[in-house]
């Protein structure tokens, strides 16, 4: 069973930065996405960005290129999300999340999810 496990949410002003972590067990992106989905209050969940096929693609929301960056260890089966020039709209609740290919993640078809970790962005 794909156990995923993220650290690194908290609290930053506007313009500032953090770092997402998300290690992986039992769980392969050789031929697979691995990335983060996040969900603000009222609102749907959105895929933020993943990085699938050991590295070779990676994908990322309009709303968060040129700002956010996913990078991945393959070897530990871990995934970093760094994320710059924070905006109070980027407060959420932030999942690491999986899916079976490219298109399955950018059509939402997530199939593991970790417990989540808080970002809030104050102005």
């Amino acid at each position: 069973q794909v156990h995923l496990v993220e650290s690194g949410g908290g609290s930053a002003q506007a313009g500032g930065s953090l770092r997402l972590t998300c290690e992986a067990s039992e769980f392969d992106y050789s031929s697979a996405c691995m990335g983060w989905v996040r969900q603000g209050p009222g609102q749907e969940r959105e895929g933020v960005a993943a990085i699938c096929n050991s590295g070779r693609d990676t994908n990322y929301a309009g709303s968060v290129s040129g700002r956010f960056t996913i990078s991945g260890v393959r070897s530990k089966d871990t995934i970093y999300l760094q994320m710059n020039n924070l905006k109070p709209e980027d407060s959420a609740m932030y999942f690491c999340a999986t899916a079976s290919s490219v298109p399955y993640w950018i059509t939402r078809r997530w199939n593991n999810w970790g417990q989540g970790t808080q970002v809030t962005v104050s102005s």
